[in-house]
């Protein structure tokens, strides 16, 4: 079924997965277009953005948000257009970068709403290198990796929308930048179009030597998104001082027990205490929320002088999205993973 003024489409959570979601994970049903009252406009979405951590709010453990309850809409950013407003600030025909989550329609009382404007030159945008994933990214490094000219960082996940614009910064502050990515094609992408110095391929056997030769003077900024073996391969090259932003672990999400092998949280904490690393775990909105006007203004200066690349997957079609965000968590998405869901 295509997008309609008639039915709303939702995709609500059928059951907590224990491990990587499945196609049960998540339900599509059908439900009236609701009404917009007073103080309240009614928001058709345009655009879903798929992002790993929506597999956080699948499970009901412990994290720095609530989890989406069982029968629940799934939650997700969306870029959105008014289709009736009784909010001043907001008329029919605005697009919005809202979080009206999986579903054709919302309502919304105008909190945390942003206005783009009857015609943004590229809406989808808002949720990718404009939004969330750019600011994470410029906020990560400049703030916590606060990178100097001269050094070495290295970025996993590199060709993500995330990893890719780490990267790119990088260069810009003169740096050494050095990508992981899964495959070669990934990583000559980040090589040829994005500028990295180098890109190693996390799925080659020698990844662990690969990425040695490749960072002759260690690491002095890692830019962590992954973790697992990619952590594990990183943390003897990192140099004395060295800074790691923790942004995600998307290799432990779907993780139903610890990881084979010896604990190695002695040997970790002993290298953090002993090259005196600073690694800190950030949540972009909680922590650096007052910095987005700073970013907005750099991010794009420097994607109109053509000195950021940004890539996007656009999908299809609402019906689509369970599909597209398990094939996220497998990394098999090449740039930022977008729902088209007004197309169809």
């Amino acid at each position: 079924m295509t997008q309609t003024e008639t039915v709303n489409r939702q995709f609500v959570l059928a059951e907590r997965p224990k491990g990587a979601p499945t196609k049960e994970t998540l339900r599509l049903v059908e439900t009236d277009v609701p009404e917009a009252g007073p103080d309240q406009m009614l928001l058709r979405t345009e655009f879903l953005s798929l992002d790993p951590y929506m597999r956080g709010r699948m499970s009901d453990a412990p994290s720095y948000a609530a989890p989406v309850e069982i029968g629940g809409v799934m939650q997700g950013g969306t870029v959105a257009q008014v289709v009736v407003s009784h909010i001043e600030g907001f008329a029919p025909g605005d697009y919005v970068l809202s979080f009206s989550g999986w579903q054709d329609y919302a309502l919304s009382d105008g909190t945390g709403v942003t206005n783009l404007g009857k015609s943004p030159a590229h809406p989808s945008w808002a949720l990718g290198i404009m939004g969330m994933p750019g600011f994470t990214a410029w906020a990560g490094l400049t703030q916590i990796g606060a990178p100097k000219p001269g050094e070495t960082i290295a970025v996993a996940a590199a060709t993500g929308p995330v990893g890719a614009t780490v990267g790119q910064i990088g260069k810009i502050l003169g740096c050494r930048v050095v990508g992981i990515a899964g495959g070669p094609e990934k990583c000559a992408y980040a090589v040829d179009e994005l500028g990295f110095d180098a890109c190693i391929d996390h799925k080659a056997d020698d990844f662990a030597e690969q990425l040695t030769k490749a960072t002759p003077d260690g690491i002095d900024v890692y830019f962590e998104n992954v973790g697992g073996k990619v952590l594990d391969a990183v943390i003897p090259l990192l140099n004395p001082n060295a800074r790691v932003p923790v942004c995600g672990l998307i290799s432990q999400y779907n993780a139903t027990a610890l990881p084979d092998g010896p604990d190695r949280m002695n040997w970790l904490m002993g290298q953090i205490l002993r090259k005196k690393i600073k690694m800190q775990g950030f949540i972009i909105f909680d922590d650096f929320d007052h910095l987005y006007p700073e970013f907005a203004k750099e991010m794009g200066a420097w994607i109109e002088s053509g000195k950021i690349q940004y890539r996007e997957e656009i999908i299809d079609g609402l019906k689509n999205a369970l599909e597209a965000f398990i094939g996220l968590l497998n990394g098999e998405n090449f740039g930022k993973r977008v729902i088209h869901v007004g197309r169809n």
